[in-house]
């Protein structure tokens, strides 16, 4: 079996005493030589991992994979129910959608001064905007009006409409005016310049809310 020098890792014939590259005493070690130095030692890879790892990991995936489209099924069903359960129909320019729970219209609805708890102001014109909630728990009706009288002729006239529990806060803009039954009822007048029209006009905005 060859041997090695042990300083210099030099391969010796047998029987020699001294290294013939470095002169140092000749060793007994036999094998493989040593690494040069700086030589980095190979890194050991890894064991794959067992079968019963390999068996679990798929568990999980499955599982996650499983719970996604179990949410997915449950949602396409919520969205199936909510479809059925809405129903839309179109009365002229309102549209009406009817729930379980009430019904929500808007558009231009044919309203009454019963529906809005005050007069409409005479000569005005029905403008775009307008809602009308029912439910349960009361309702809401909005219409919005317009009309060529200034904003303070159609404040004064408001004001002279409804009773004591009226209040009016008015800027340079236009007014506010409010009024209310004992939390049961509610009333808002809103008058403002109508800037989306021609001309001096002016836009009227009443809701209603009623507590059942």
């Amino acid at each position: 079996m060859a041997s090695f020098c042990t300083k210099c890792g030099t391969a010796l014939p047998p029987n020699t005493q001294f290294c013939t590259a470095c002169g140092a005493p000749a060793g007994t070690v036999a094998g493989a030589p040593p690494l040069p130095y700086g030589q980095p030692i190979a890194a050991t890879a890894p064991p794959p991992p067992s079968g019963n790892a390999v068996k679990i990991i798929l568990i999980v995936v499955g599982v996650i994979v499983g719970l996604g489209m179990l949410s997915a099924i449950i949602f396409a069903i919520g969205v199936w129910r909510v479809s059925r359960a809405v129903r839309a129909t179109q009365n002229g320019d309102s549209v009406t959608l009817s729930t379980p729970t009430g019904s929500i219209t808007a558009g231009r609805t044919a309203v009454s001064d019963a529906d809005l708890g005050v007069p409409i102001y005479p000569g005005a014109a029905r403008a775009e905007g307008g809602m009308q909630i029912n439910s349960g728990s009361g309702s809401m009706v909005t219409v919005v009006y317009s009309t060529s009288d200034p904003i303070g002729k159609v404040v004064d006239f408001y004001k002279g409409k409804l009773g004591e529990n009226t209040s009016v806060i008015q800027t340079g803009n236009g007014a506010v005016i409010t009024s209310g039954k004992e939390n049961k009822e509610g009333l808002v007048i809103t008058i403002s310049p109508d800037t989306s029209a021609n001309g001096g006009q002016t836009k009227i905005t009443i809701m209603r809310t009623q507590n059942k």
